[in-house]
């Protein structure tokens, strides 16, 4: 039997397989180099970037849950200057496709963003983070409003040649709805979902143990509400979908392709395993060829056959 072809094609890029990094939990790429090649992955997502430098929030940000993790970072992170100049001349050099997450407080601040990273940077592709649910003010407005989502897509579609990736926010009542207002403003495709709105309370203590009150949560308790909304905006949409949320195990990743997604993407399962991602593309790999597909993009949207809504 020939091997399986595991080629993905999303937003205009071609991955040598579907699973990809998530931001946030894989920095620029370099940190990982001792445990994962990254030539074995589909691409990497890098830190989420601001035009400014940040320090991020006050800790405690970071609290373990049931199956979780609450996170709390704030988007720190170098800013848009010493991203170029320090990080993108080695980013240029990684033999995988390398996606720059861009965040803003404002419609100005995504459109700077954007003007400074093009083709010729040597990045795939920006992921436009709308979605982040532990900064005070900015980004998860265009993540919840589905006009100001559209808005903020339209505008970083007119500022760059680069592939756009609108990154979506579950803590929303119509997901489908707002994969609707990025299609409409020009994303190329969809990644979806970023962390759930959650806290926990010291009990102790009697305060919360976030300092910022408030964070994301990630990992395999969310893993069903990802599917779900991976499954609704498949059949909403007619762009690609990377699907994230909760994903640890190859059997994670198969689920979402069959829900839908043509991508995946492995965030704090990182944490945990390094290896997790190499893990995921062979167990992806012999279960297409326990299941006699040629290529992994038969996968796709497999589970909808048959099904009426």
């Amino acid at each position: 039997m020939c091997p399986v072809d595991l080629t993905t094609l999303i937003a205009g890029m071609t991955l040598r397989n579907p699973v990809l990094t998530s931001s946030g939990t894989y920095g620029f790429g370099e940190e990982y180099a001792a445990y994962c090649p990254v030539e074995a992955l589909g691409g990497i997502t890098l830190k989420g970037l601001t035009p400014l430098p940040r320090l991020g929030n006050p800790v405690p940000r970071l609290a373990e849950t049931p199956a979780g993790l609450l996170n709390a970072v704030g988007l720190e992170n170098p800013g848009l200057e010493e991203f170029l100049k320090s990080y993108l001349p080695k980013v240029r050099k990684l033999p995988t496709a390398a996606i720059a997450n861009i965040s803003g407080f404002s419609l100005e601040d995504y459109v700077e963003m954007a003007r400074a990273l093009q083709r010729d940077s040597g990045l795939a592709a920006l992921e436009v983070n709308i979605s982040c649910p532990n900064v005070k003010h900015g980004g998860m407005h265009f993540g919840t409003d589905p006009k100001s989502a559209e808005e903020v897509i339209a505008a970083v579609k007119a500022a760059t040649n680069l592939p756009i990736i609108a990154k979506l926010s579950p803590n929303v009542t119509d997901i489908v709805g707002m994969a609707q207002a990025v299609q409409r403003g020009g994303a190329d495709a969809v990644s979806l979902i970023n962390t759930l709105l959650g806290m926990r309370i010291d009990i102790d203590q009697q305060r919360p143990v976030l300092a910022n009150t408030f964070g994301g949560l990630s990992g395999p308790a969310i893993l069903p509400v990802a599917v779900r909304m991976v499954w609704q905006v498949s059949q909403a949409i007619d762009l690609p979908i990377i699907g994230m949320g909760g994903i640890t195990t190859w059997q994670d990743a198969v689920e979402f392709l069959l829900a839908g997604a043509t991508a995946v993407s492995v965030g704090t399962g990182n944490f945990v395993n390094p290896q997790a991602p190499l893990e995921i593309i062979q167990g992806i790999e012999n279960y297409c060829e326990k299941k006699g597909l040629a290529s992994v993009r038969e996968l796709v949207g497999l589970a909808h056959k048959g099904i009426v809504m």
